[in-house]
């Protein structure tokens, strides 16, 4: 159902189920795929592309421009999957030239209310964005990890799959897949066993991850000694590799 106030342009491009709530605004560069909901009052603009199946509550800000001063109104890109549930007051931007030029956002992804995506972000599959969370330009977030409320990510940090992100937490390095974090500035308090369980990791999986954990936080070791040593662990059991291969490749420094 499409509210008789909702402004949509005629170029736009609304796939078959796709409801539109009263004094929404679809720009002419947008697509939405089937079933989709979009509450009152939200906007979609710019060079916006989303999938099936998802929800978009009111007040939301989707597709605007970057807050980049660079910015020069280039036709870079927000592409959002199918699945996601997006809360209150939510704001997410295209990306920009300096990078890939597109923001992306995966699936089945469940994001609270004023969580701010900015521009070049890339979000994976099964995250939770809880109130207030913010990322800032070029941040990667992994599948499956969560932040929590007020947590805000510094730009170019990557956060690993499985991760999370306590209340109020300020990430200004790379967080590990698996490592649960909380503070300002941010400080590693073990690995999310419980989630872990839950997404079916063996007892014998996690043990190992713990291992890697104590390896790069609590063994004294320096950065480059735990990298070889969890390297050597991520050849025996395979849930390792993750957490070898991104720190490995992390040029902003791990949380410590």
């Amino acid at each position: 159902m499409i509210h008789p106030t909702a402004i949509i342009h005629p170029d736009a491009k609304l796939a078959d189920g796709v409801s539109v709530g009263a004094y929404s605004l679809i720009g002419p560069h947008v697509e939405i795929g089937a079933n989709t909901r979009i509450g009152p009052h939200v906007v979609i603009e710019g060079y916006t592309r989303i999938g099936a199946d998802n929800e978009i509550f009111q007040f939301c800000s989707i597709g605007a421009s970057p807050q980049d001063k660079k910015y020069d109104d280039e036709p870079t890109r927000l592409e959002i999957g199918d699945r996601n549930t997006i809360r209150e007051y939510c704001s997410f931007n295209v990306g920009t030239s300096q990078d890939a030029g597109v923001t992306r956002v995966g699936n089945d992804n469940w994001i609270m209310a004023y969580v701010h995506v900015a521009h070049d972000c890339q979000v994976g599959d099964h995250t939770i964005f809880a109130n207030n969370a913010t990322l800032a330009g070029h941040v990667h977030v992994g599948d499956w990890a969560i932040l929590g409320g007020f947590t805000g990510v510094h730009q170019f940090v990557r956060v690993g799959a499985h991760s999370f992100c306590g209340v109020g937490t300020v990430l200004l390095q790379d967080l590990p897949p698996y490592v649960t974090v909380s503070g300002n500035p941010s400080r590693p308090h073990g690995i999310n066993s419980e989630g872990l369980k839950r997404r079916g990791y063996s007892s014998d999986d996690i043990m190992a991850i713990k291992r890697a954990y104590r390896s790069l936080y609590r063994s004294g070791l320096s950065l480059e000694e735990a990298r070889q040593h969890i390297a050597a662990a991520a050849q025996e059991n395979e849930a390792v590799k993750p957490f070898s291969d991104f720190i490995a490749v992390s040029n902003r420094g791990i949380v410590r």
